[in-house]
């Protein structure tokens, strides 16, 4: 009786090793951002308006600000390449930035 119940909870405990082994490796990958990420992103979009609303002469300009994982996205029109490149190296500015994608159109 002894020796069954060993055996009994030997079987259980293998069936529990194959299961979350097979769990493990069948898990999806991580696709989207986590939430840390999420909120890093929205930190750094945050702080890239507030410094070009700030300056002088962005701050009558329309431009949209995105983050994905550390990348800005800059769009919007403006009057002058000075205000791309001004507005690009305002956001390069901003602790967290990895890249930057400036598609401000000057028109």
């Amino acid at each position: 009786m002894k020796k069954r119940n060993i055996v009994i909870h030997f079987v259980v405990l293998l069936v529990l090793i194959a299961t979350f082994a097979t769990l493990a490796t069948a898990a999806p990958k991580a696709t989207r951002e986590s939430a840390g990420e999420l909120i890093d992103d929205s930190v750094i979009t945050t702080k890239v308006k507030a410094l070009l609303a700030k300056d002088a002469f962005l701050k009558s300009f329309q431009i949209s600000v995105e983050t994905y994982q550390g990348t800005v996205q800059l769009s919007g029109f403006v009057n002058s390449q000075k205000a791309v490149d001004k507005a690009g190296s305002i956001t390069k500015s901003v602790k967290g930035v990895k890249s930057i994608k400036n598609d401000l159109i000057v028109k």
